[in-house]
Parts: structure tokens; sequence; C-alpha cells
């Protein structure tokens, strides 16, 4: 069985026309271990570093010099189109604060379907319809390359050359 373990970084799925491609959910292309079927009909296997998403597009490679694009399947989606600014981030915003994996776009916002969320932006005024589509959701502010802060935690270093006897602690 072959195996991808590698980003073909810079590759265009157009540049290889004898590549193996694969379409996957959203929840497959998150796992970082996962056996697949090509739609030529190959057994395969995906192993790459954990925690790493694959975007719709995306062009894998092994040790070989085999190809593989990975595409993203259409699934079970909400999706809300929203034309006013204020309801459309009022929307976001709650579905930020309870971590979903949320697809932004212009004038739609997208999530796995899941009925409490489709009730709770109801209830916010915001009509959600199911359909059948491509899920991309946003990478998230501390994935691999989207330039996000980090967090410190405990002591971090720091000296003011005195004490902290005056009238504040740090």
């Amino acid at each position: 069985m072959k195996i991808f373990t590698q980003l073909a970084e810079g590759t265009l799925a157009a540049d290889i026309p004898s590549a193996e491609i694969v379409c996957l959910t959203f929840d497959d292309r998150k796992r970082g271990r996962l056996k697949i079927k090509t739609e030529s009909g190959l057994d395969a296997g995906i192993q790459i570093e954990r925690g790493q998403v694959l975007r719709h597009g995306t062009v894998l490679t092994n040790a070989d010099g085999d190809f593989l694009i990975v595409n993203a399947q259409s699934e079970k989606v909400s999706t809300a189109h929203v034309e006013d600014p204020t309801l459309f981030a009022r929307g976001c915003y709650h579905l930020g604060n309870r971590h979903v994996p949320l697809q932004i776009g212009e004038g739609f916002l997208r999530f796995q379907e899941d009925y409490v969320l489709d009730d709770m932006l109801h209830g916010l005024g915001i009509h959600v319809t199911h359909e059948l589509a491509t899920f991309e959701p946003e990478n998230g502010a501390y994935a691999p390359g989207t330039g996000g802060h980090h967090h410190h935690h405990g002591d971090d270093g720091h000296s003011h050359g005195h004490s902290h006897s005056h009238g504040h602690s740090h």
C-alpha cells in the first residue's frame, strides 16, 4: 500500500495529471493518519504531522515520488446567508465562542450540521439552511502559518531591578 507522508509544497494539481485523487470530508482531512481509497480504486494511506489540516487541492507525495491530490468532499453543513453586517458578526461571535470550526465567506457562514447551533442562530434572527457542500473552515489563530499569537504562562523572566513593594503585583 502506498503511504503519502509529505506535503508537496509549491506543486499545483494541474501540473501532475497522473496523480491519484481522493475526496475527503473535513473530519477526515484533519486526521493525521487514515486509510483511503483513491478515485482510481487504489488502496493507500495518509500519514502526516498531527494537527495539520489538508485543504482542498493539497498535494501530498511519498518516498517513491508518487502524488496524491486531496479534494474536499461535499458533506452535510448548515449555511447561513446574512446580509446585515452586525447580525453576521454576532453569529460568527457566538459560534466562535463555542469553538466551532467555521467557514466564513462573503455574506455567509457555514459549519458542520448541528441542530443545537442552528437553533441558537435562529434565536439571533439568522436563517439557516441545510445543504451538501464542501466545508473549508478557517484555520484558526493557532494553526501553523497563520501568524497567531502565543500565550506565556507563569514567570516570564522579566526583572525590574527592584522589589515589588510599590503597591501592585506583577
